[in-house]
């Protein structure tokens, strides 16, 4: 690389009001995905046990509600909700956002529940426990360990994914390079505002990796090794 060309990227890094724009990008990409996983979290749980349940007429409705939605294209999702609903673009994006990952959480918390052995239900039932006091005391305890590495990777690719919702017109974080692609021509320069917008998905999405490789050794602890 030139001498010119690193003088044009210093350029661009050095002005304040570069990263202001980054920033602002990425307050509202993790608004979007901080309030869809906050949504799907709390709905894939729901939908999860649903799936799970011994009623047919429940599981199947979860079931179906699962298939669709994991088999639809993000994106195809996203436009649905802004063109047919009508909906905001950061309303429809958090929409779609929610919706997806919904299943796809509720499809790791069936999964996770399946792992339990089933004579851990009869001991509890002979016991006199209900349905819903096993479920809560005995079987998502044990299961959430299991659960915690797929819902976090579900995490890390809705922060990703948020990035779709530039198709809407929203101005998150990777739509913030089309602003500054065309301040910054040069070459250089816009391969260094991706590489920076990478850094900040990647930095942002590893220290969530860590925190729940942490909080799972945390809940694994006295329990034995994971899948036992």
């Amino acid at each position: 690389m030139t001498n010119a060309a690193n003088a044009t990227i210093g350029f661009m890094l050095s002005r304040g009001w570069f990263w202001t724009s980054l920033l602002e990008g990425l307050k509202l990409t993790l608004y979007i995905s901080g309030v869809s996983i906050l949504i799907a979290f709390v709905f894939g749980i729901v939908v999860g046990v649903m799936r799970y349940s011994r009623v047919p007429v429940i599981s199947w409705i979860a079931t179906a509600y699962i298939e669709f939605i994991r088999n639809i294209p993000l994106v195809l999702l996203m436009l649905f909700c802004f063109l047919v609903f009508q909906l905001k673009d950061v309303t429809a994006a958090i929409f779609a956002l929610s919706i997806f990952t919904t299943a796809v959480i509720a499809e790791v918390v069936r999964g996770g529940l399946n792992s339990i052995p089933k004579g851990q239900w009869e001991a509890a039932r002979s016991q006199g426990m209900s349905y819903l006091q096993i479920l809560r005391h005995i079987v998502l305890p044990q299961a959430v360990t299991k659960m915690i590495p797929p819902i976090v990777s579900q995490f890390v690719t809705a922060i990703k994914d948020s990035s779709f919702a530039l198709l809407l017109g929203v101005v998150e974080l990777t739509a913030r390079s089309n602003i500054l692609k065309g301040l910054f021509p040069a070459v250089g320069q816009i391969l260094t505002i991706y590489a920076v917008i990478a850094a900040m998905y990647f930095v942002i999405n590893f220290a969530i990796s860590v925190v729940a490789r942490a909080l799972q050794k945390r809940l694994s602890a006295g329990r034995g090794s994971i899948g036992q």
